[in-house]
């Protein structure tokens, strides 16, 4: 299993950006560019991305209290936060969903990466989905911390490597350059920067032990890192998320 499916997230900025986009904070220009950057060629519909954009703002619900767009992710020991047996479980990639709070509904997205193109469905859930962790930020930073801690005794223990990759830290260097690529839309609150920021730390990490030193030894510790990722990830979208719906309702 490559690690890389795991740990990495295209999603978590693909959803800060819409949510940027939704609350004024980004033009669409640079939100398509952006989203463009992460992903690839987007179609929806069998057409351009800019009528997805569109039927977001018309659906979303942007004034109720909470986070209007919510990042779903899943894996090994954590369930997606849809409901079972519904259409967008059923269409659900291990890349995850982005949920768009509407007035009536849920707006469940659903992209399908697929080399250099995304092609994404829009689902429909009137029903309640079921609760996240709702971690606070500082809660998520807490259990990543442990997890980063935990990871980096872990790739000190791998010692000597191969002549040709001789310090694994230089390549964590390398791969979090990787995963933080395209960057993040602006005000972006500082919290949900540094969680962002910690997990792309953690999954650079586990690919460079597991994938490109091929060591498998710590696997089942290091997979165990992977929920701690995911949640940390959806905990500091929810929280930039609210911070632009906090600003967006100050100006109102």
């Amino acid at each position: 299993m490559h690690s890389r499916a795991e740990v990495y997230s295209p999603l978590q900025n693909t959803a800060v950006w819409i949510a940027a986009w939704l609350y004024n904070v980004e033009s669409s220009d640079e939100t398509l560019d952006a989203l463009r950057d992460l992903g690839g060629r987007h179609s929806y519909l069998g057409g351009p991305l800019l009528p997805l954009l569109r039927d977001i703002r018309a659906a979303a619900d942007l004034e109720t209290p909470g986070p209007a767009v919510r990042l779903i992710l899943w894996g090994p020991g954590q369930a997606p936060g849809l409901l079972a047996g519904s259409p967008a479980m059923e269409a659900l990639t291990p890349a995850g969903a982005i949920v768009v709070r509407g007035h009536d509904a849920s707006h469940i997205l659903v992209p399908r990466y697929t080399g250099a193109t995304v092609q994404w469905r829009w689902f429909e859930e009137t029903r309640r989905l079921p609760e996240p962790a709702w971690l606070s930020p500082g809660e998520a930073d807490a259990l990543l911390a442990q997890a980063t801690n935990q990871a980096a005794l872990l790739i000190d223990a791998t010692g000597p490597t191969r002549h040709d990759l001789p310090n694994p830290r230089l390549t964590v260097g390398t791969l979090a350059d990787f995963y933080d690529t395209p960057g993040l839309p602006a005000g972006v609150t500082a919290r949900a920067a540094k969680l962002f920021a910690r997990a792309d730390q953690v999954a650079a990490i586990i690919e460079t032990v597991t994938d490109r030193l091929n060591d498998h030894s710590f696997d089942p510790q290091l997979f165990a890192l992977w929920r701690h990722i995911r949640t940390a990830r959806m905990a500091g979208v929810a929280d930039a998320v609210l911070d632009y719906q906090r600003e967006y309702m100050g100006n109102a």
